[in-house]
Formats: C-alpha cells, sequence, structure tokens
C-alpha cells in the first residue's frame, strides 16, 4: 500500500455513524473521547490481549467519525477479507521484512492535513517486557502528538485517556503513559505488556 499516495485527505467527520453508535449500545460497551489538540495524532490502543479488541476497535472507529488508519499483521490481508480490512483503514505490516515502513508514516502525517495511525505498542496479543518504540518515533519525527488510547474490559469502554507530546526520552515518556494506564483492564489481564522503554 502506498501511504503516499492515499487519496483520503478528509477532515475529520463531524457526524459519527449512527449504526456503529447504535451496535455500541447493543453489545454494552462505551466511548470516550476528549477532544484531541489537533487533527493529526499517533493513536496507541493499550492493552491487546485479544481478538475481540479487534472487533471493539472497528466499531468505534466508525462511531468516533474519526478516519483511523491502523497497522495489522500482512496475512489478515490475504483473501478474502484483505480489501475489506484495507476498506477500514487498515495497513498491512510484514514483520519480516518491515522496509520502510516508520519512514512511510512519518511522511504520510507530515504531508497529510489529516491523519490518525493506530497502532498497538505491544505488537501482540501476547505477554511482553517492554513496549515497541515505533509509534514514539514516527510521533517524535512528525512533531505530532501521541493518544493514549485504551479498551478497559472492566468498565467496558474503549478511548482515549490523555494526549501527549513525544520527548527526546523515551524511558521518561513511557514512565507518565504507565502512570495514566494504572486501572485499565483488558480481556485477559496476565496478557498485557509490561509498560516499559526496555
Amino acid at each position: 500500500m502506498s501511504l503516499t499516495s492515499d487519496p483520503d485527505q478528509r477532515p475529520l467527520p463531524t457526524r459519527p455513524r449512527s449504526w456503529a453508535i447504535w451496535l455500541m449500545r447493543r453489545i454494552g460497551w462505551s466511548l470516550s473521547l476528549p477532544a484531541p489538540p489537533g487533527p493529526r495524532f499517533v493513536l496507541i490502543m493499550y492493552p491487546h490481549t485479544s481478538n475481540w479488541d479487534f472487533f471493539i476497535a472497528i466499531v468505534a472507529r466508525y462511531a468516533s467519525g474519526w478516519p483511523v488508519k491502523w497497522l495489522g499483521k500482512h496475512t489478515l490481508f490475504l483473501p478474502p477479507f484483505g480489501r475489506l480490512f484495507s476498506a477500514m483503514g487498515g495497513i498491512p505490516v510484514n514483520r519480516t521484512t518491515p522496509g520502510s515502513l516508520l519512514q512511510d508514516l512519518t511522511r504520510y502525517c507530515q504531508t497529510h492535513d489529516h491523519a490518525i495511525i493506530g497502532i498497538a505498542p505491544e505488537g501482540t496479543r501476547s505477554h511482553v517486557a517492554c513496549w515497541k518504540s515505533g509509534f514514539h518515533r514516527i510521533a517524535r519525527a512528525a512533531d505530532i502528538p501521541i493518544a493514549l488510547g485504551y479498551i478497559d474490559y472492566r468498565r467496558r469502554t474503549i478511548g482515549v485517556l490523555d494526549y501527549m507530546p513525544a520527548s527526546d526520552d523515551f524511558a521518561a515518556d513511557i514512565d507518565k503513559m504507565a502512570e495514566r494506564y494504572a486501572g485499565i483492564t483488558g480481556r485477559h489481564p496476565a496478557a498485557a505488556g509490561r509498560i516499559a522503554a526496555r
């Protein structure tokens, strides 16, 4: 997928999709989104512990009206569902050949008036000892904030806790994020990755 040629440069829609809002209510979930500081940011989602996270996040994407571009394993984009996931904002990532993905994402954020990149900082549904730094590097290089997205199964709420700038100290930023994410519960709490830089 060529991010730089992506024609979707629409402003953030002001009218959420009514069907997605209805569906969220139907399944007993709520959406909490403080107004973003601008139309360009990196949206991290934590914790990622279940395949159900994807379904809830996609419904929330439409309910919010935010045209989020999200990263997913390249195998998700194989037939028969690949074109559907791409239409939903998906960007395939082959972890064995990452290439220039971070540079492409940074350039996308720098050259589009409206850009939201969704990333799971753990990089997997399994427990990890630390977060990957790609989201932070994109935010710093593009000079855009990081939205602290969350999915809380205890409260059945998905949304954004806060927005913060990316400083030149990744470890310090991660420590601040760990404080903000205290009390957020994934579907499988034991699988939640440790919020740490290393």
